[in-house]
Protein backbone atom coordinates (compact mmCIF):
# COMPACT_ATOMS: atom_id res chain seq x y z
CA UNK A 1 0.00 0.00 0.00
CA UNK A 2 1.22 3.39 -0.76
CA UNK A 3 2.68 6.14 1.46
CA UNK A 4 2.46 9.79 2.21
CA UNK A 5 4.70 11.48 4.65
CA UNK A 6 3.21 15.18 5.04
CA UNK A 7 4.72 18.13 6.93
CA UNK A 8 2.50 21.26 7.40
CA UNK A 9 -0.29 18.43 7.43
CA UNK A 10 -2.67 19.82 10.04
CA UNK A 11 -3.60 22.82 8.50
CA UNK A 12 -4.82 23.86 4.85
CA UNK A 13 -3.19 22.58 2.18
CA UNK A 14 -1.09 19.96 3.58
CA UNK A 15 -4.71 18.66 6.02
CA UNK A 16 -6.54 18.62 2.25
CA UNK A 17 -3.58 16.67 0.90
CA UNK A 18 -3.86 14.56 3.53
CA UNK A 19 -7.66 13.73 3.30
CA UNK A 20 -7.34 13.70 -0.54
CA UNK A 21 -4.77 10.89 -0.17
CA UNK A 22 -6.39 8.80 2.53
CA UNK A 23 -9.69 8.58 -0.06
CA UNK A 24 -7.14 7.30 -2.25
CA UNK A 25 -6.35 4.54 -0.10
CA UNK A 26 -2.54 5.91 0.98
CA UNK A 27 -1.33 4.86 4.56
CA UNK A 28 -0.78 9.23 5.14
CA UNK A 29 1.69 10.07 7.93
CA UNK A 30 0.87 13.83 8.94
CA UNK A 31 3.74 16.29 11.08
CA UNK A 32 2.80 18.81 12.61
CA UNK A 33 3.66 20.41 16.06
CA UNK A 34 -0.25 20.95 17.62
CA UNK A 35 -0.97 17.11 18.73
CA UNK A 36 -4.96 18.80 18.81
CA UNK A 37 -4.18 19.31 15.27
CA UNK A 38 -3.27 15.76 14.91
CA UNK A 39 -5.94 14.42 17.10
CA UNK A 40 -8.41 15.92 14.84
CA UNK A 41 -6.96 14.86 11.77
CA UNK A 42 -7.10 11.32 13.29
CA UNK A 43 -10.82 11.49 14.26
CA UNK A 44 -11.63 12.84 11.12
CA UNK A 45 -9.78 10.31 9.22
CA UNK A 46 -12.07 7.43 11.48
CA UNK A 47 -15.01 8.85 10.49
CA UNK A 48 -14.41 8.04 6.57
CA UNK A 49 -13.39 4.82 7.31
CA UNK A 50 -9.26 5.28 6.93
CA UNK A 51 -8.29 5.26 10.72
CA UNK A 52 -6.21 2.10 10.76
CA UNK A 53 -4.41 4.46 7.87
CA UNK A 54 -3.94 7.75 9.45
CA UNK A 55 -0.66 8.39 11.49
CA UNK A 56 0.03 11.67 13.45
CA UNK A 57 3.83 12.70 14.50
CA UNK A 58 4.57 15.36 16.39
CA UNK A 59 7.80 16.96 15.78
CA UNK A 60 9.71 20.75 15.81
CA UNK A 61 11.20 20.74 12.45
CA UNK A 62 12.50 23.83 13.26
CA UNK A 63 15.49 21.35 15.07
CA UNK A 64 17.96 19.38 13.35
CA UNK A 65 17.43 16.79 16.18
CA UNK A 66 13.80 16.60 15.03
CA UNK A 67 14.14 16.37 11.94
CA UNK A 68 16.63 13.32 12.15
CA UNK A 69 13.92 11.94 14.80
CA UNK A 70 11.83 11.98 11.57
CA UNK A 71 13.64 10.63 9.63
CA UNK A 72 14.80 7.41 11.83
CA UNK A 73 10.73 6.92 12.58
CA UNK A 74 9.91 6.89 8.70
CA UNK A 75 12.82 4.37 8.23
CA UNK A 76 11.57 2.00 11.39
CA UNK A 77 7.68 2.53 9.69
CA UNK A 78 7.43 2.99 6.28
CA UNK A 79 9.88 0.86 4.22
CA UNK A 80 8.70 2.74 1.35
CA UNK A 81 7.39 6.44 0.71
CA UNK A 82 5.58 7.40 -2.67
CA UNK A 83 4.76 11.21 -1.70
CA UNK A 84 6.66 13.46 0.32
CA UNK A 85 5.18 16.99 1.12
CA UNK A 86 7.16 19.50 2.27
CA UNK A 87 4.62 22.25 3.93
CA UNK A 88 5.53 23.18 7.20
CA UNK A 89 6.43 27.20 8.01
CA UNK A 90 5.89 29.78 10.54
CA UNK A 91 6.13 33.42 9.73
CA UNK A 92 7.61 35.80 12.06
CA UNK A 93 7.61 39.51 12.06
CA UNK A 94 10.29 39.80 13.80
CA UNK A 95 13.28 37.69 13.74
CA UNK A 96 14.08 34.89 15.69
CA UNK A 97 16.69 32.07 16.27
CA UNK A 98 15.69 28.37 17.44
CA UNK A 99 18.13 26.54 19.46
CA UNK A 100 20.42 25.43 17.18
CA UNK A 101 21.51 29.17 16.30
CA UNK A 102 19.83 29.39 13.12
CA UNK A 103 17.22 31.82 11.60
CA UNK A 104 13.45 30.28 12.11
CA UNK A 105 12.62 30.67 8.47
CA UNK A 106 15.71 29.13 7.41
CA UNK A 107 15.57 26.71 9.52
CA UNK A 108 12.22 25.15 9.09
CA UNK A 109 11.15 26.24 5.37
CA UNK A 110 14.07 25.48 3.94
CA UNK A 111 16.73 23.29 6.42
CA UNK A 112 14.27 21.16 7.58
CA UNK A 113 13.49 20.29 3.55
CA UNK A 114 16.98 19.83 2.82
CA UNK A 115 17.10 17.22 5.54
CA UNK A 116 14.00 15.20 4.71
CA UNK A 117 14.01 15.21 0.91
CA UNK A 118 17.80 14.19 1.29
CA UNK A 119 17.57 11.95 3.67
CA UNK A 120 14.08 9.70 2.49
CA UNK A 121 15.96 9.35 -0.67
CA UNK A 122 15.74 5.39 0.06
CA UNK A 123 12.48 4.49 0.56
CA UNK A 124 11.30 7.08 -1.81
CA UNK A 125 13.40 5.25 -4.69
CA UNK A 126 11.92 1.87 -2.85
CA UNK A 127 8.84 3.22 -4.71
CA UNK A 128 7.35 2.72 -7.66
CA UNK A 129 6.30 5.96 -8.92
CA UNK A 130 7.67 7.84 -6.31
CA UNK A 131 7.77 12.38 -5.70
CA UNK A 132 8.30 15.05 -3.80
CA UNK A 133 6.08 17.89 -3.38
CA UNK A 134 7.66 21.34 -2.12
CA UNK A 135 5.79 24.25 -1.52
CA UNK A 136 8.09 27.08 -2.21
CA UNK A 137 8.47 30.29 -4.28
CA UNK A 138 8.30 29.05 -7.79
CA UNK A 139 10.14 31.27 -9.41
CA UNK A 140 8.97 34.22 -7.34
CA UNK A 141 11.01 34.34 -4.08
CA UNK A 142 14.72 35.90 -3.68
CA UNK A 143 17.01 37.28 -4.51
CA UNK A 144 19.01 35.27 -2.53
CA UNK A 145 21.25 36.73 0.34
CA UNK A 146 24.07 34.47 -0.13
CA UNK A 147 26.16 36.92 2.25
CA UNK A 148 23.56 36.68 4.75
CA UNK A 149 21.52 33.61 4.52
CA UNK A 150 20.86 34.09 8.05
CA UNK A 151 19.15 37.66 7.48
CA UNK A 152 20.87 39.10 10.58
CA UNK A 153 20.79 42.04 8.48
CA UNK A 154 17.90 43.96 7.98
CA UNK A 155 15.44 41.12 8.62
CA UNK A 156 12.71 41.53 6.10
CA UNK A 157 9.67 40.00 7.75
CA UNK A 158 7.12 38.75 5.72
CA UNK A 159 10.08 38.87 2.90
CA UNK A 160 12.08 36.24 4.95
CA UNK A 161 9.32 33.71 3.50
CA UNK A 162 9.57 34.75 0.17
CA UNK A 163 13.55 34.02 0.92
CA UNK A 164 13.36 30.78 2.43
CA UNK A 165 10.66 30.04 -0.68
CA UNK A 166 13.66 30.81 -3.17
CA UNK A 167 16.49 28.59 -1.35
CA UNK A 168 13.14 25.83 -1.70
CA UNK A 169 13.57 26.23 -5.06
CA UNK A 170 17.15 26.02 -5.81
CA UNK A 171 17.35 22.92 -3.38
CA UNK A 172 14.52 21.45 -5.49
CA UNK A 173 16.60 21.71 -8.81
CA UNK A 174 19.52 20.04 -7.32
CA UNK A 175 17.94 17.08 -6.22
CA UNK A 176 16.20 17.22 -9.40
CA UNK A 177 19.78 17.39 -11.02
CA UNK A 178 21.73 14.70 -8.74
CA UNK A 179 18.63 12.34 -8.69
CA UNK A 180 16.39 12.43 -11.76
CA UNK A 181 14.61 9.02 -10.37
CA UNK A 182 12.84 11.01 -7.89
CA UNK A 183 10.91 13.80 -9.53
CA UNK A 184 10.58 17.27 -8.07
CA UNK A 185 7.58 19.20 -8.03
CA UNK A 186 8.21 22.76 -6.70
CA UNK A 187 4.77 24.56 -5.80
CA UNK A 188 3.52 28.41 -5.08
CA UNK A 189 -0.45 27.76 -4.80
CA UNK A 190 -1.27 31.52 -4.36
CA UNK A 191 -3.04 33.14 -1.86
CA UNK A 192 -4.83 30.01 0.01
CA UNK A 193 -7.13 29.46 2.97
CA UNK A 194 -4.27 27.84 4.65
CA UNK A 195 -3.95 28.60 8.84
CA UNK A 196 -1.73 31.23 8.06
CA UNK A 197 0.58 30.13 11.02
CA UNK A 198 2.78 32.47 12.56
CA UNK A 199 3.47 36.00 14.97
CA UNK A 200 2.53 38.77 13.48
CA UNK A 201 3.12 42.40 14.09
CA UNK A 202 -0.55 44.39 13.68
CA UNK A 203 0.43 45.49 9.97
CA UNK A 204 0.97 42.42 8.59
CA UNK A 205 -1.88 40.71 11.10
CA UNK A 206 -4.51 43.23 9.10
CA UNK A 207 -3.00 42.47 6.03
CA UNK A 208 -3.35 38.72 6.52
CA UNK A 209 -7.00 39.49 7.75
CA UNK A 210 -7.63 40.79 4.10
CA UNK A 211 -5.92 37.89 2.70
CA UNK A 212 -7.80 35.80 3.90
CA UNK A 213 -11.40 37.41 2.55
CA UNK A 214 -10.14 36.83 -1.28
CA UNK A 215 -8.19 33.84 -0.54
CA UNK A 216 -9.15 30.30 -2.41
CA UNK A 217 -10.07 27.86 -0.37
CA UNK A 218 -7.28 24.81 0.01
CA UNK A 219 -9.48 22.02 -2.14
CA UNK A 220 -8.93 24.25 -5.09
CA UNK A 221 -5.56 24.98 -4.53
CA UNK A 222 -4.69 20.78 -4.30
CA UNK A 223 -7.20 20.24 -7.39
CA UNK A 224 -4.63 22.79 -8.92
CA UNK A 225 -1.49 20.61 -8.00
CA UNK A 226 -2.55 16.88 -8.25
CA UNK A 227 -2.28 16.69 -11.66
CA UNK A 228 1.67 17.46 -11.61
CA UNK A 229 1.89 14.95 -8.54
CA UNK A 230 0.24 12.22 -10.84
CA UNK A 231 2.61 12.59 -13.74
CA UNK A 232 5.72 14.37 -13.07
CA UNK A 233 6.17 15.75 -16.35
CA UNK A 234 10.24 15.90 -15.79
CA UNK A 235 13.02 15.51 -12.94
CA UNK A 236 12.13 18.92 -12.02
CA UNK A 237 8.28 21.37 -12.38
CA UNK A 238 7.96 23.92 -11.00
CA UNK A 239 3.95 25.16 -10.68
CA UNK A 240 2.21 28.44 -9.69
CA UNK A 241 -1.45 28.49 -8.96
CA UNK A 242 -1.61 25.04 -11.44
CA UNK A 243 0.36 26.62 -14.24
CA UNK A 244 3.77 25.21 -15.24
CA UNK A 245 6.43 27.94 -15.37
CA UNK A 246 9.86 27.61 -16.77
CA UNK A 247 12.62 26.06 -15.15
CA UNK A 248 15.30 27.61 -17.25
CA UNK A 249 15.50 30.71 -15.24
CA UNK A 250 18.00 31.82 -12.31
CA UNK A 251 15.89 30.87 -9.94
CA UNK A 252 16.48 27.22 -10.98
CA UNK A 253 19.96 27.77 -12.16
CA UNK A 254 22.12 24.42 -11.38
CA UNK A 255 25.29 26.11 -10.15
CA UNK A 256 23.26 27.95 -7.24
CA UNK A 257 21.95 25.07 -6.48
CA UNK A 258 25.19 23.69 -6.54
CA UNK A 259 26.20 26.26 -4.42
CA UNK A 260 23.83 26.33 -2.00
CA UNK A 261 23.71 23.02 -1.32
CA UNK A 262 27.66 22.69 -0.64
CA UNK A 263 26.87 25.72 2.09
CA UNK A 264 24.07 23.88 3.17
CA UNK A 265 26.34 20.43 3.85
CA UNK A 266 29.67 22.90 5.54
CA UNK A 267 26.79 24.16 7.73
CA UNK A 268 25.11 20.91 9.28
CA UNK A 269 28.88 19.65 9.42
CA UNK A 270 29.48 22.41 11.79
CA UNK A 271 26.31 22.05 14.06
Amino acid sequence: MATAVITGGTDGIGRALATTYLERGHHVLVVGTDPAKGAAFRADAHRRGAGERARFLAADLSLVAENRRLLDHVAAHHPAVDLLVLGARYHRSTRAETADGLESNFALFYLSRHLLSHGLLPQLRRAESPVVLNFGAAGLGGPVRWDDLQLRRDYPGTGALGHAGALCDLLATHLAHQHPDVPQVVNHPGVTATGFAGEYDPATAAHVHRLRTRAKPATEAVAQILPHLDAPPAPLTAVHEGRRVPTDTPAFDPAAARRLHATTERLLAAL
